[in-house]
């Protein structure tokens, strides 16, 4: 209800702007959004574009319906169009994301609305592109999948102990809160070195009001899901810096380790110049990781107890290779890099799953220089917008693409460029391995204790940025007989 009041009044408020301002925009629009040989399409309203259009599919459900009905409008795999204020070219299917992702940083770069920059105030000291390449240069240490053998037990341990709490004994349970709950306690474990329950409970809601309002209309009225994200964001930040102090104080006194995790990496490592990042810089950047080590993982999670309850069949093979592996450890052993490797089945299952859902649904980019793309010219400046739900669902790549068939992962795979849940090229996830890791703990752990049965069987799903089922997934535990 909230939602739809803040819509209304958005939309209200856009209307009377636009309507008061439209000829003195209209005519004179910049030739910026006019050049010669663009691709086909619309920039749209005036200021709004068609970003309403872009939103309000993924608020239906249904986010590749935007891209999918201009294409066949346009008879084009790219096409102009404008989005969240910027005059925007879509590029469709896997020859166009090869283009975008192998050109990073050559003829594209890195993007992030207005608002982002907002949320994350040190970006605006350099720029969120230049603070993205700091953490890329930060993380390879700790997610690269030599450093993350050491986390499967601590992952395990964490799982355990989560489910004991949030599931067990339980006849109901509502999914998605509790992943986001999972991945939100393994991401502050292993970020910061905090497993404190309570200590983590304090951060829920504001990141969960964080990760609602940071790609949302950027109207910083009170009460707007913009304003409670950066009201959100100054909670945690607040908090984020008490810990970072702390962590000062014991790491001089010889109470942390200098290599246990990446906040204390990051208050020891210097710059070219031999500068060390400052206490609100840290704060911003374990805030950005917090969220993206998280939010994705939790929603593809909730996504693989979706389509596990519709498919018994699916269910049945992924719990024969989980308990083979269940059965084959002593009373109290945790799991280890090798069982995660015996998981094959199982990550097929959740590689499908991100197929039909992807948690990244897609992303930006910017043109650094002119260039000349499939005939059309592509302008300086102009922002990009790659769409991995549309790939996942084009029938050339993926036959009969509503089906669900983990054997698409089999062998080689799918062809290169056409499942990008992770994006890629430089840019792709660095983090790609840790979710692998969390997501197959989360369903060795699950599928050992239950089965499952979804008490709203035709319960909508809702792309608002990430896909999510409208009341959150419940379901019925049904624990398994001794």
């Amino acid at each position: 209800m909230e939602h739809n009041f803040y819509l209304s009044l958005l939309l209200l408020f856009v209307s009377s702007i636009s309507l008061s301002l439209f000829f003195l925009f209209y005519k004179h629009r910049s030739p910026f959004t006019t050049r010669p040989n663009l691709p086909p399409g619309t920039i749209g309203y005036p200021m709004i574009g068609e970003t309403l259009e872009f939103l309000s599919t993924g608020w239906k459900g249904h986010p590749e319906k935007f891209i999918l009905d201009r294409m066949i409008k346009y008879s084009s795999e790219l096409f102009k169009t404008s989005l969240l204020g910027e005059p925007t070219i879509v590029f469709c299917g896997a020859s166009c994301n090869k283009f975008l992702f192998t050109n990073e940083n050559k003829l594209v770069q890195s993007w992030w609305p207005d608002n982002v920059n907002k949320v994350f105030p040190t970006s605006l000291q350099t720029s969120s592109k230049e603070e993205s390449k700091k953490m890329r240069k930060l993380l390879p240490q700790f997610l690269k999948p030599e450093a993350l053998q050491r986390y499967v037990s601590v992952m395990d341990t964490i799982a355990q102990r989560h489910f004991a709490y949030f599931w067990e004994n339980k006849t109901e349970v509502t999914v998605y809160p509790l992943a986001k709950r999972y991945t939100f306690l393994l991401a502050c474990r292993l970020f910061m070195s905090i497993d404190d329950e309570s200590h983590v409970a304090k951060f829920a809601e504001p990141f969960h009001l964080l990760a609602g309002g940071i790609i949302s209309f950027p109207i910083d009225f009170p009460g707007t899901p913009f304003n409670k994200a950066i009201k959100a964001a100054n909670f945690i930040r607040k908090e984020l810096l008490g810990i970072i102090r702390q962590r000062k104080v014991d790491l001089a006194e010889g109470k942390a380790s200098p290599t246990q995790d990446i906040l204390s990496h990051m208050l020891l490592t210097c710059n070219e110049d031999g500068q060390y990042m400052n206490e609100l810089d840290i704060a911003d950047k374990i805030l950005g990781l917090l969220i993206g080590g998280h939010d994705t993982a939790s929603a593809a999670c909730t996504f693989i107890v979706k389509y596990l309850a519709e498919l018994p069949h699916i269910y049945d093979m992924v719990y024969q290779e989980q308990m083979e592996i269940a059965n084959s450890k002593s009373a109290g052993e945790l799991l280890n890099w090798n069982d995660i490797n015996k998981m094959k089945y199982s990550w097929n299952v959740a590689c499908e799953v991100m197929r039909l859902a992807p948690p990244l649904q897609g992303g930006f980019r910017e043109v650094m220089n002119d260039f000349i793309f499939n005939g059309y010219s592509i302008p300086k400046g102009w922002k990009l917008y790659w769409s991995a739900c549309y790939t996942h669902k084009n029938q050339e790549y993926f036959p009969e693409p509503e089906k669900f068939d983990p054997t698409r992962f089999e062998g080689n795979g799918p062809t290169p460029y056409t499942f990008v849940p992770f994006g890629g090229g430089p840019r792709m996830c660095p983090g790609k391995e840790y979710a692998r890791l969390e997501i197959l703990v989360f369903m060795h752990n699950l599928v050992k204790r239950f089965k499952w049965e979804k008490l709203i069987p035709d319960e909508k799903i809702v792309v608002n940025p990430l896909p999510t089922p409208a009341k959150n997934l419940p379901i019925r535990l049904l624990p398994h007989k001794a």
